[in-house]
């Protein structure tokens, strides 16, 4: 059983930047891919981004694709997400997700474990 517990979010303005962290215990932290995905009041939890067990492969929703950027430290059990040219669109609450597959599922009941999520506001 992993656990994911998100911390970095906050308000902020927009064009500005912000950190998002996830820390995982309970599981062999590098034998699971690793994500992001985030949900706007109103709508349904979407995609942001996903990283590979190893760290050598990312990919982008298009929406954040050039402002955002994944990484994550085997070692420490975290992976990150950096924010910058934020927007009001990118309020939401924003949530780990990790999986055993090779690759982070898209779909949201084949993802295995969640984090409870961090609140990212952007203020115009």
């Amino acid at each position: 059983q992993v656990q994911l517990v998100e911390s970095g979010g906050g308000l902020v303005q927009a064009g500005g930047s912000l950190r998002l962290s996830c820390a995982a215990s309970g599981g062999s932290f590098s034998s699971y891919s690793m994500g992001w995905f985030r949900q706007a009041p109103g709508k349904e939890r979407e995609f942001v981004a996903r990283i590979n067990r190893s760290g050598s492969s990312t990919l982008y929703a298009d929406s954040v694709k050039g402002r955002f950027t994944i990484s994550r430290d085997n070692a420490k059990n975290t992976i990150s997400l950096q924010m910058s040219s934020l927007t009001t669109e990118d309020t939401a609450v924003y949530y780990c997700a990790a999986d055993g597959a090779i690759v982070l599922p898209r779909t949201l009941s084949d993802i295995d474990y969640w984090g409870q999520g961090t609140q990212v506001t952007v203020s115009s």
